[in-house]
């Protein structure tokens, strides 16, 4: 049994991390979140200890640490985008190995930061990248592959848009902050991102055609595919879609026209993250970094319009 601390406990994804760490057989020691509204830890670590305080959490951590007992082997990190990274330096200075939600930082130069550190310290930072472990993803992985190796050809065609409501509260929190969040774009595309490059190679071109605070849209020229995407919070961009009435997300990828169906079983892929990782097989700070690359050009390149090969929404 490993012992975890978690920052960000009354976050949205917190509670997965909270089941994986609960699932993969291992104990929630202590949490810490500036809100206190969090009883869903009574579901999962009722007796792990809450601090709504960085200092006292961070002097907890430090304690645990000196005494040699119940030292912290994980911290899982769910804070707000912006904070990743000193949350991460954090787990790393007390001894504990980090797995940190996406993106697990803003800008390519902190993961180079972030390398020296895990190597000064002799500890590792994981992240998140669940739809590397999606079976249908992994199939399209496959079979990309097996294409490849028969006969390379022409660039894939790939059109990706997600589409996932957000109300009004959104622009009023860190979301809706370019500073904190990174703009939506990263804050709801990076693991898109992550997963075209994963399969289709490193990006070779990164065009924007459409940047505002609710939406963005944009041309990826990959290895071994052109990308056209968009991403969007406005709920009035879903009647563009076939969603049925009701529905406040529409989530597809389409390759050469097929589309790609991946919609179900994302609930349990924190769970099979979380066992990778503690079999040895996480995800690193090098698997993020195309990704982090991707979202940082989208959030500095100037938006060109309706120029050249743009998204069908565009």
């Amino acid at each position: 049994m490993k012992n975890f601390a978690l920052i960000g406990a009354a976050g949205y994804i917190a509670p997965r991390h909270m089941k994986a760490i609960k699932e993969t057989g291992n104990n929630l020691v202590c949490a810490l979140d500036p809100y206190d509204g969090i009883g869903i830890m009574d579901s999962f670590f009722p007796d792990a200890a809450f601090f709504t305080e960085p200092e006292r959490f961070d002097r907890h951590l430090d304690k645990l640490r000196r005494s040699g007992q119940g030292l912290i082997d994980y911290v899982s990190i769910c804070s707000p985008n912006y904070l990743h990274d000193a949350h991460i330096r954090m787990a790393l200075r007390n001894g504990a190995h980090a797995i940190c939600e996406k993106p697990i930082v803003l800008n390519p130069w902190n993961v180079d930061a972030l390398r020296e550190i895990e190597h000064e310290l002799g500890r590792n930072i994981y992240t998140i990248l669940q739809l590397r472990h999606h079976p249908a993803i992994i199939s399209l992985k496959e079979k990309v592959k097996r294409a490849k190796e028969k006969e390379p050809s022409e660039p894939y065609d790939i059109d990706l848009t997600y589409i996932t409501s957000r109300g009004a509260w959104y622009h009023r929190s860190w979301k809706g902050d370019i500073e904190k969040s990174g703009g939506v774009a990263t804050n709801i595309g990076v693991h898109f991102f992550d997963m075209l490059t994963w399969i289709f190679g490193p990006a070779k071109e990164n065009i924007v055609h459409l940047r505002r605070p609710d939406c963005a849209a944009g041309f990826l020229q990959l290895e071994h595919a052109r990308v056209r995407w968009y991403l969007s919070i406005n709920r009035d961009d879903l009647k563009k879609t076939p969603a049925a009435p009701g529905k406040t997300t529409y989530r597809s990828i389409t390759v050469d026209g097929q589309e790609i169906e991946f919609s179900e079983g994302f609930t349990d892929l924190h769970t099979v993250s979380y066992r990778e990782i503690l079999n040895g097989n996480g995800f690193g700070l090098e698997d993020a970094r195309h990704s982090i690359e991707i979202v940082h050009a989208i959030r500095n390149n100037n938006s060109v319009g309706k120029t050249g090969d743009y998204h069908p929404f565009v």
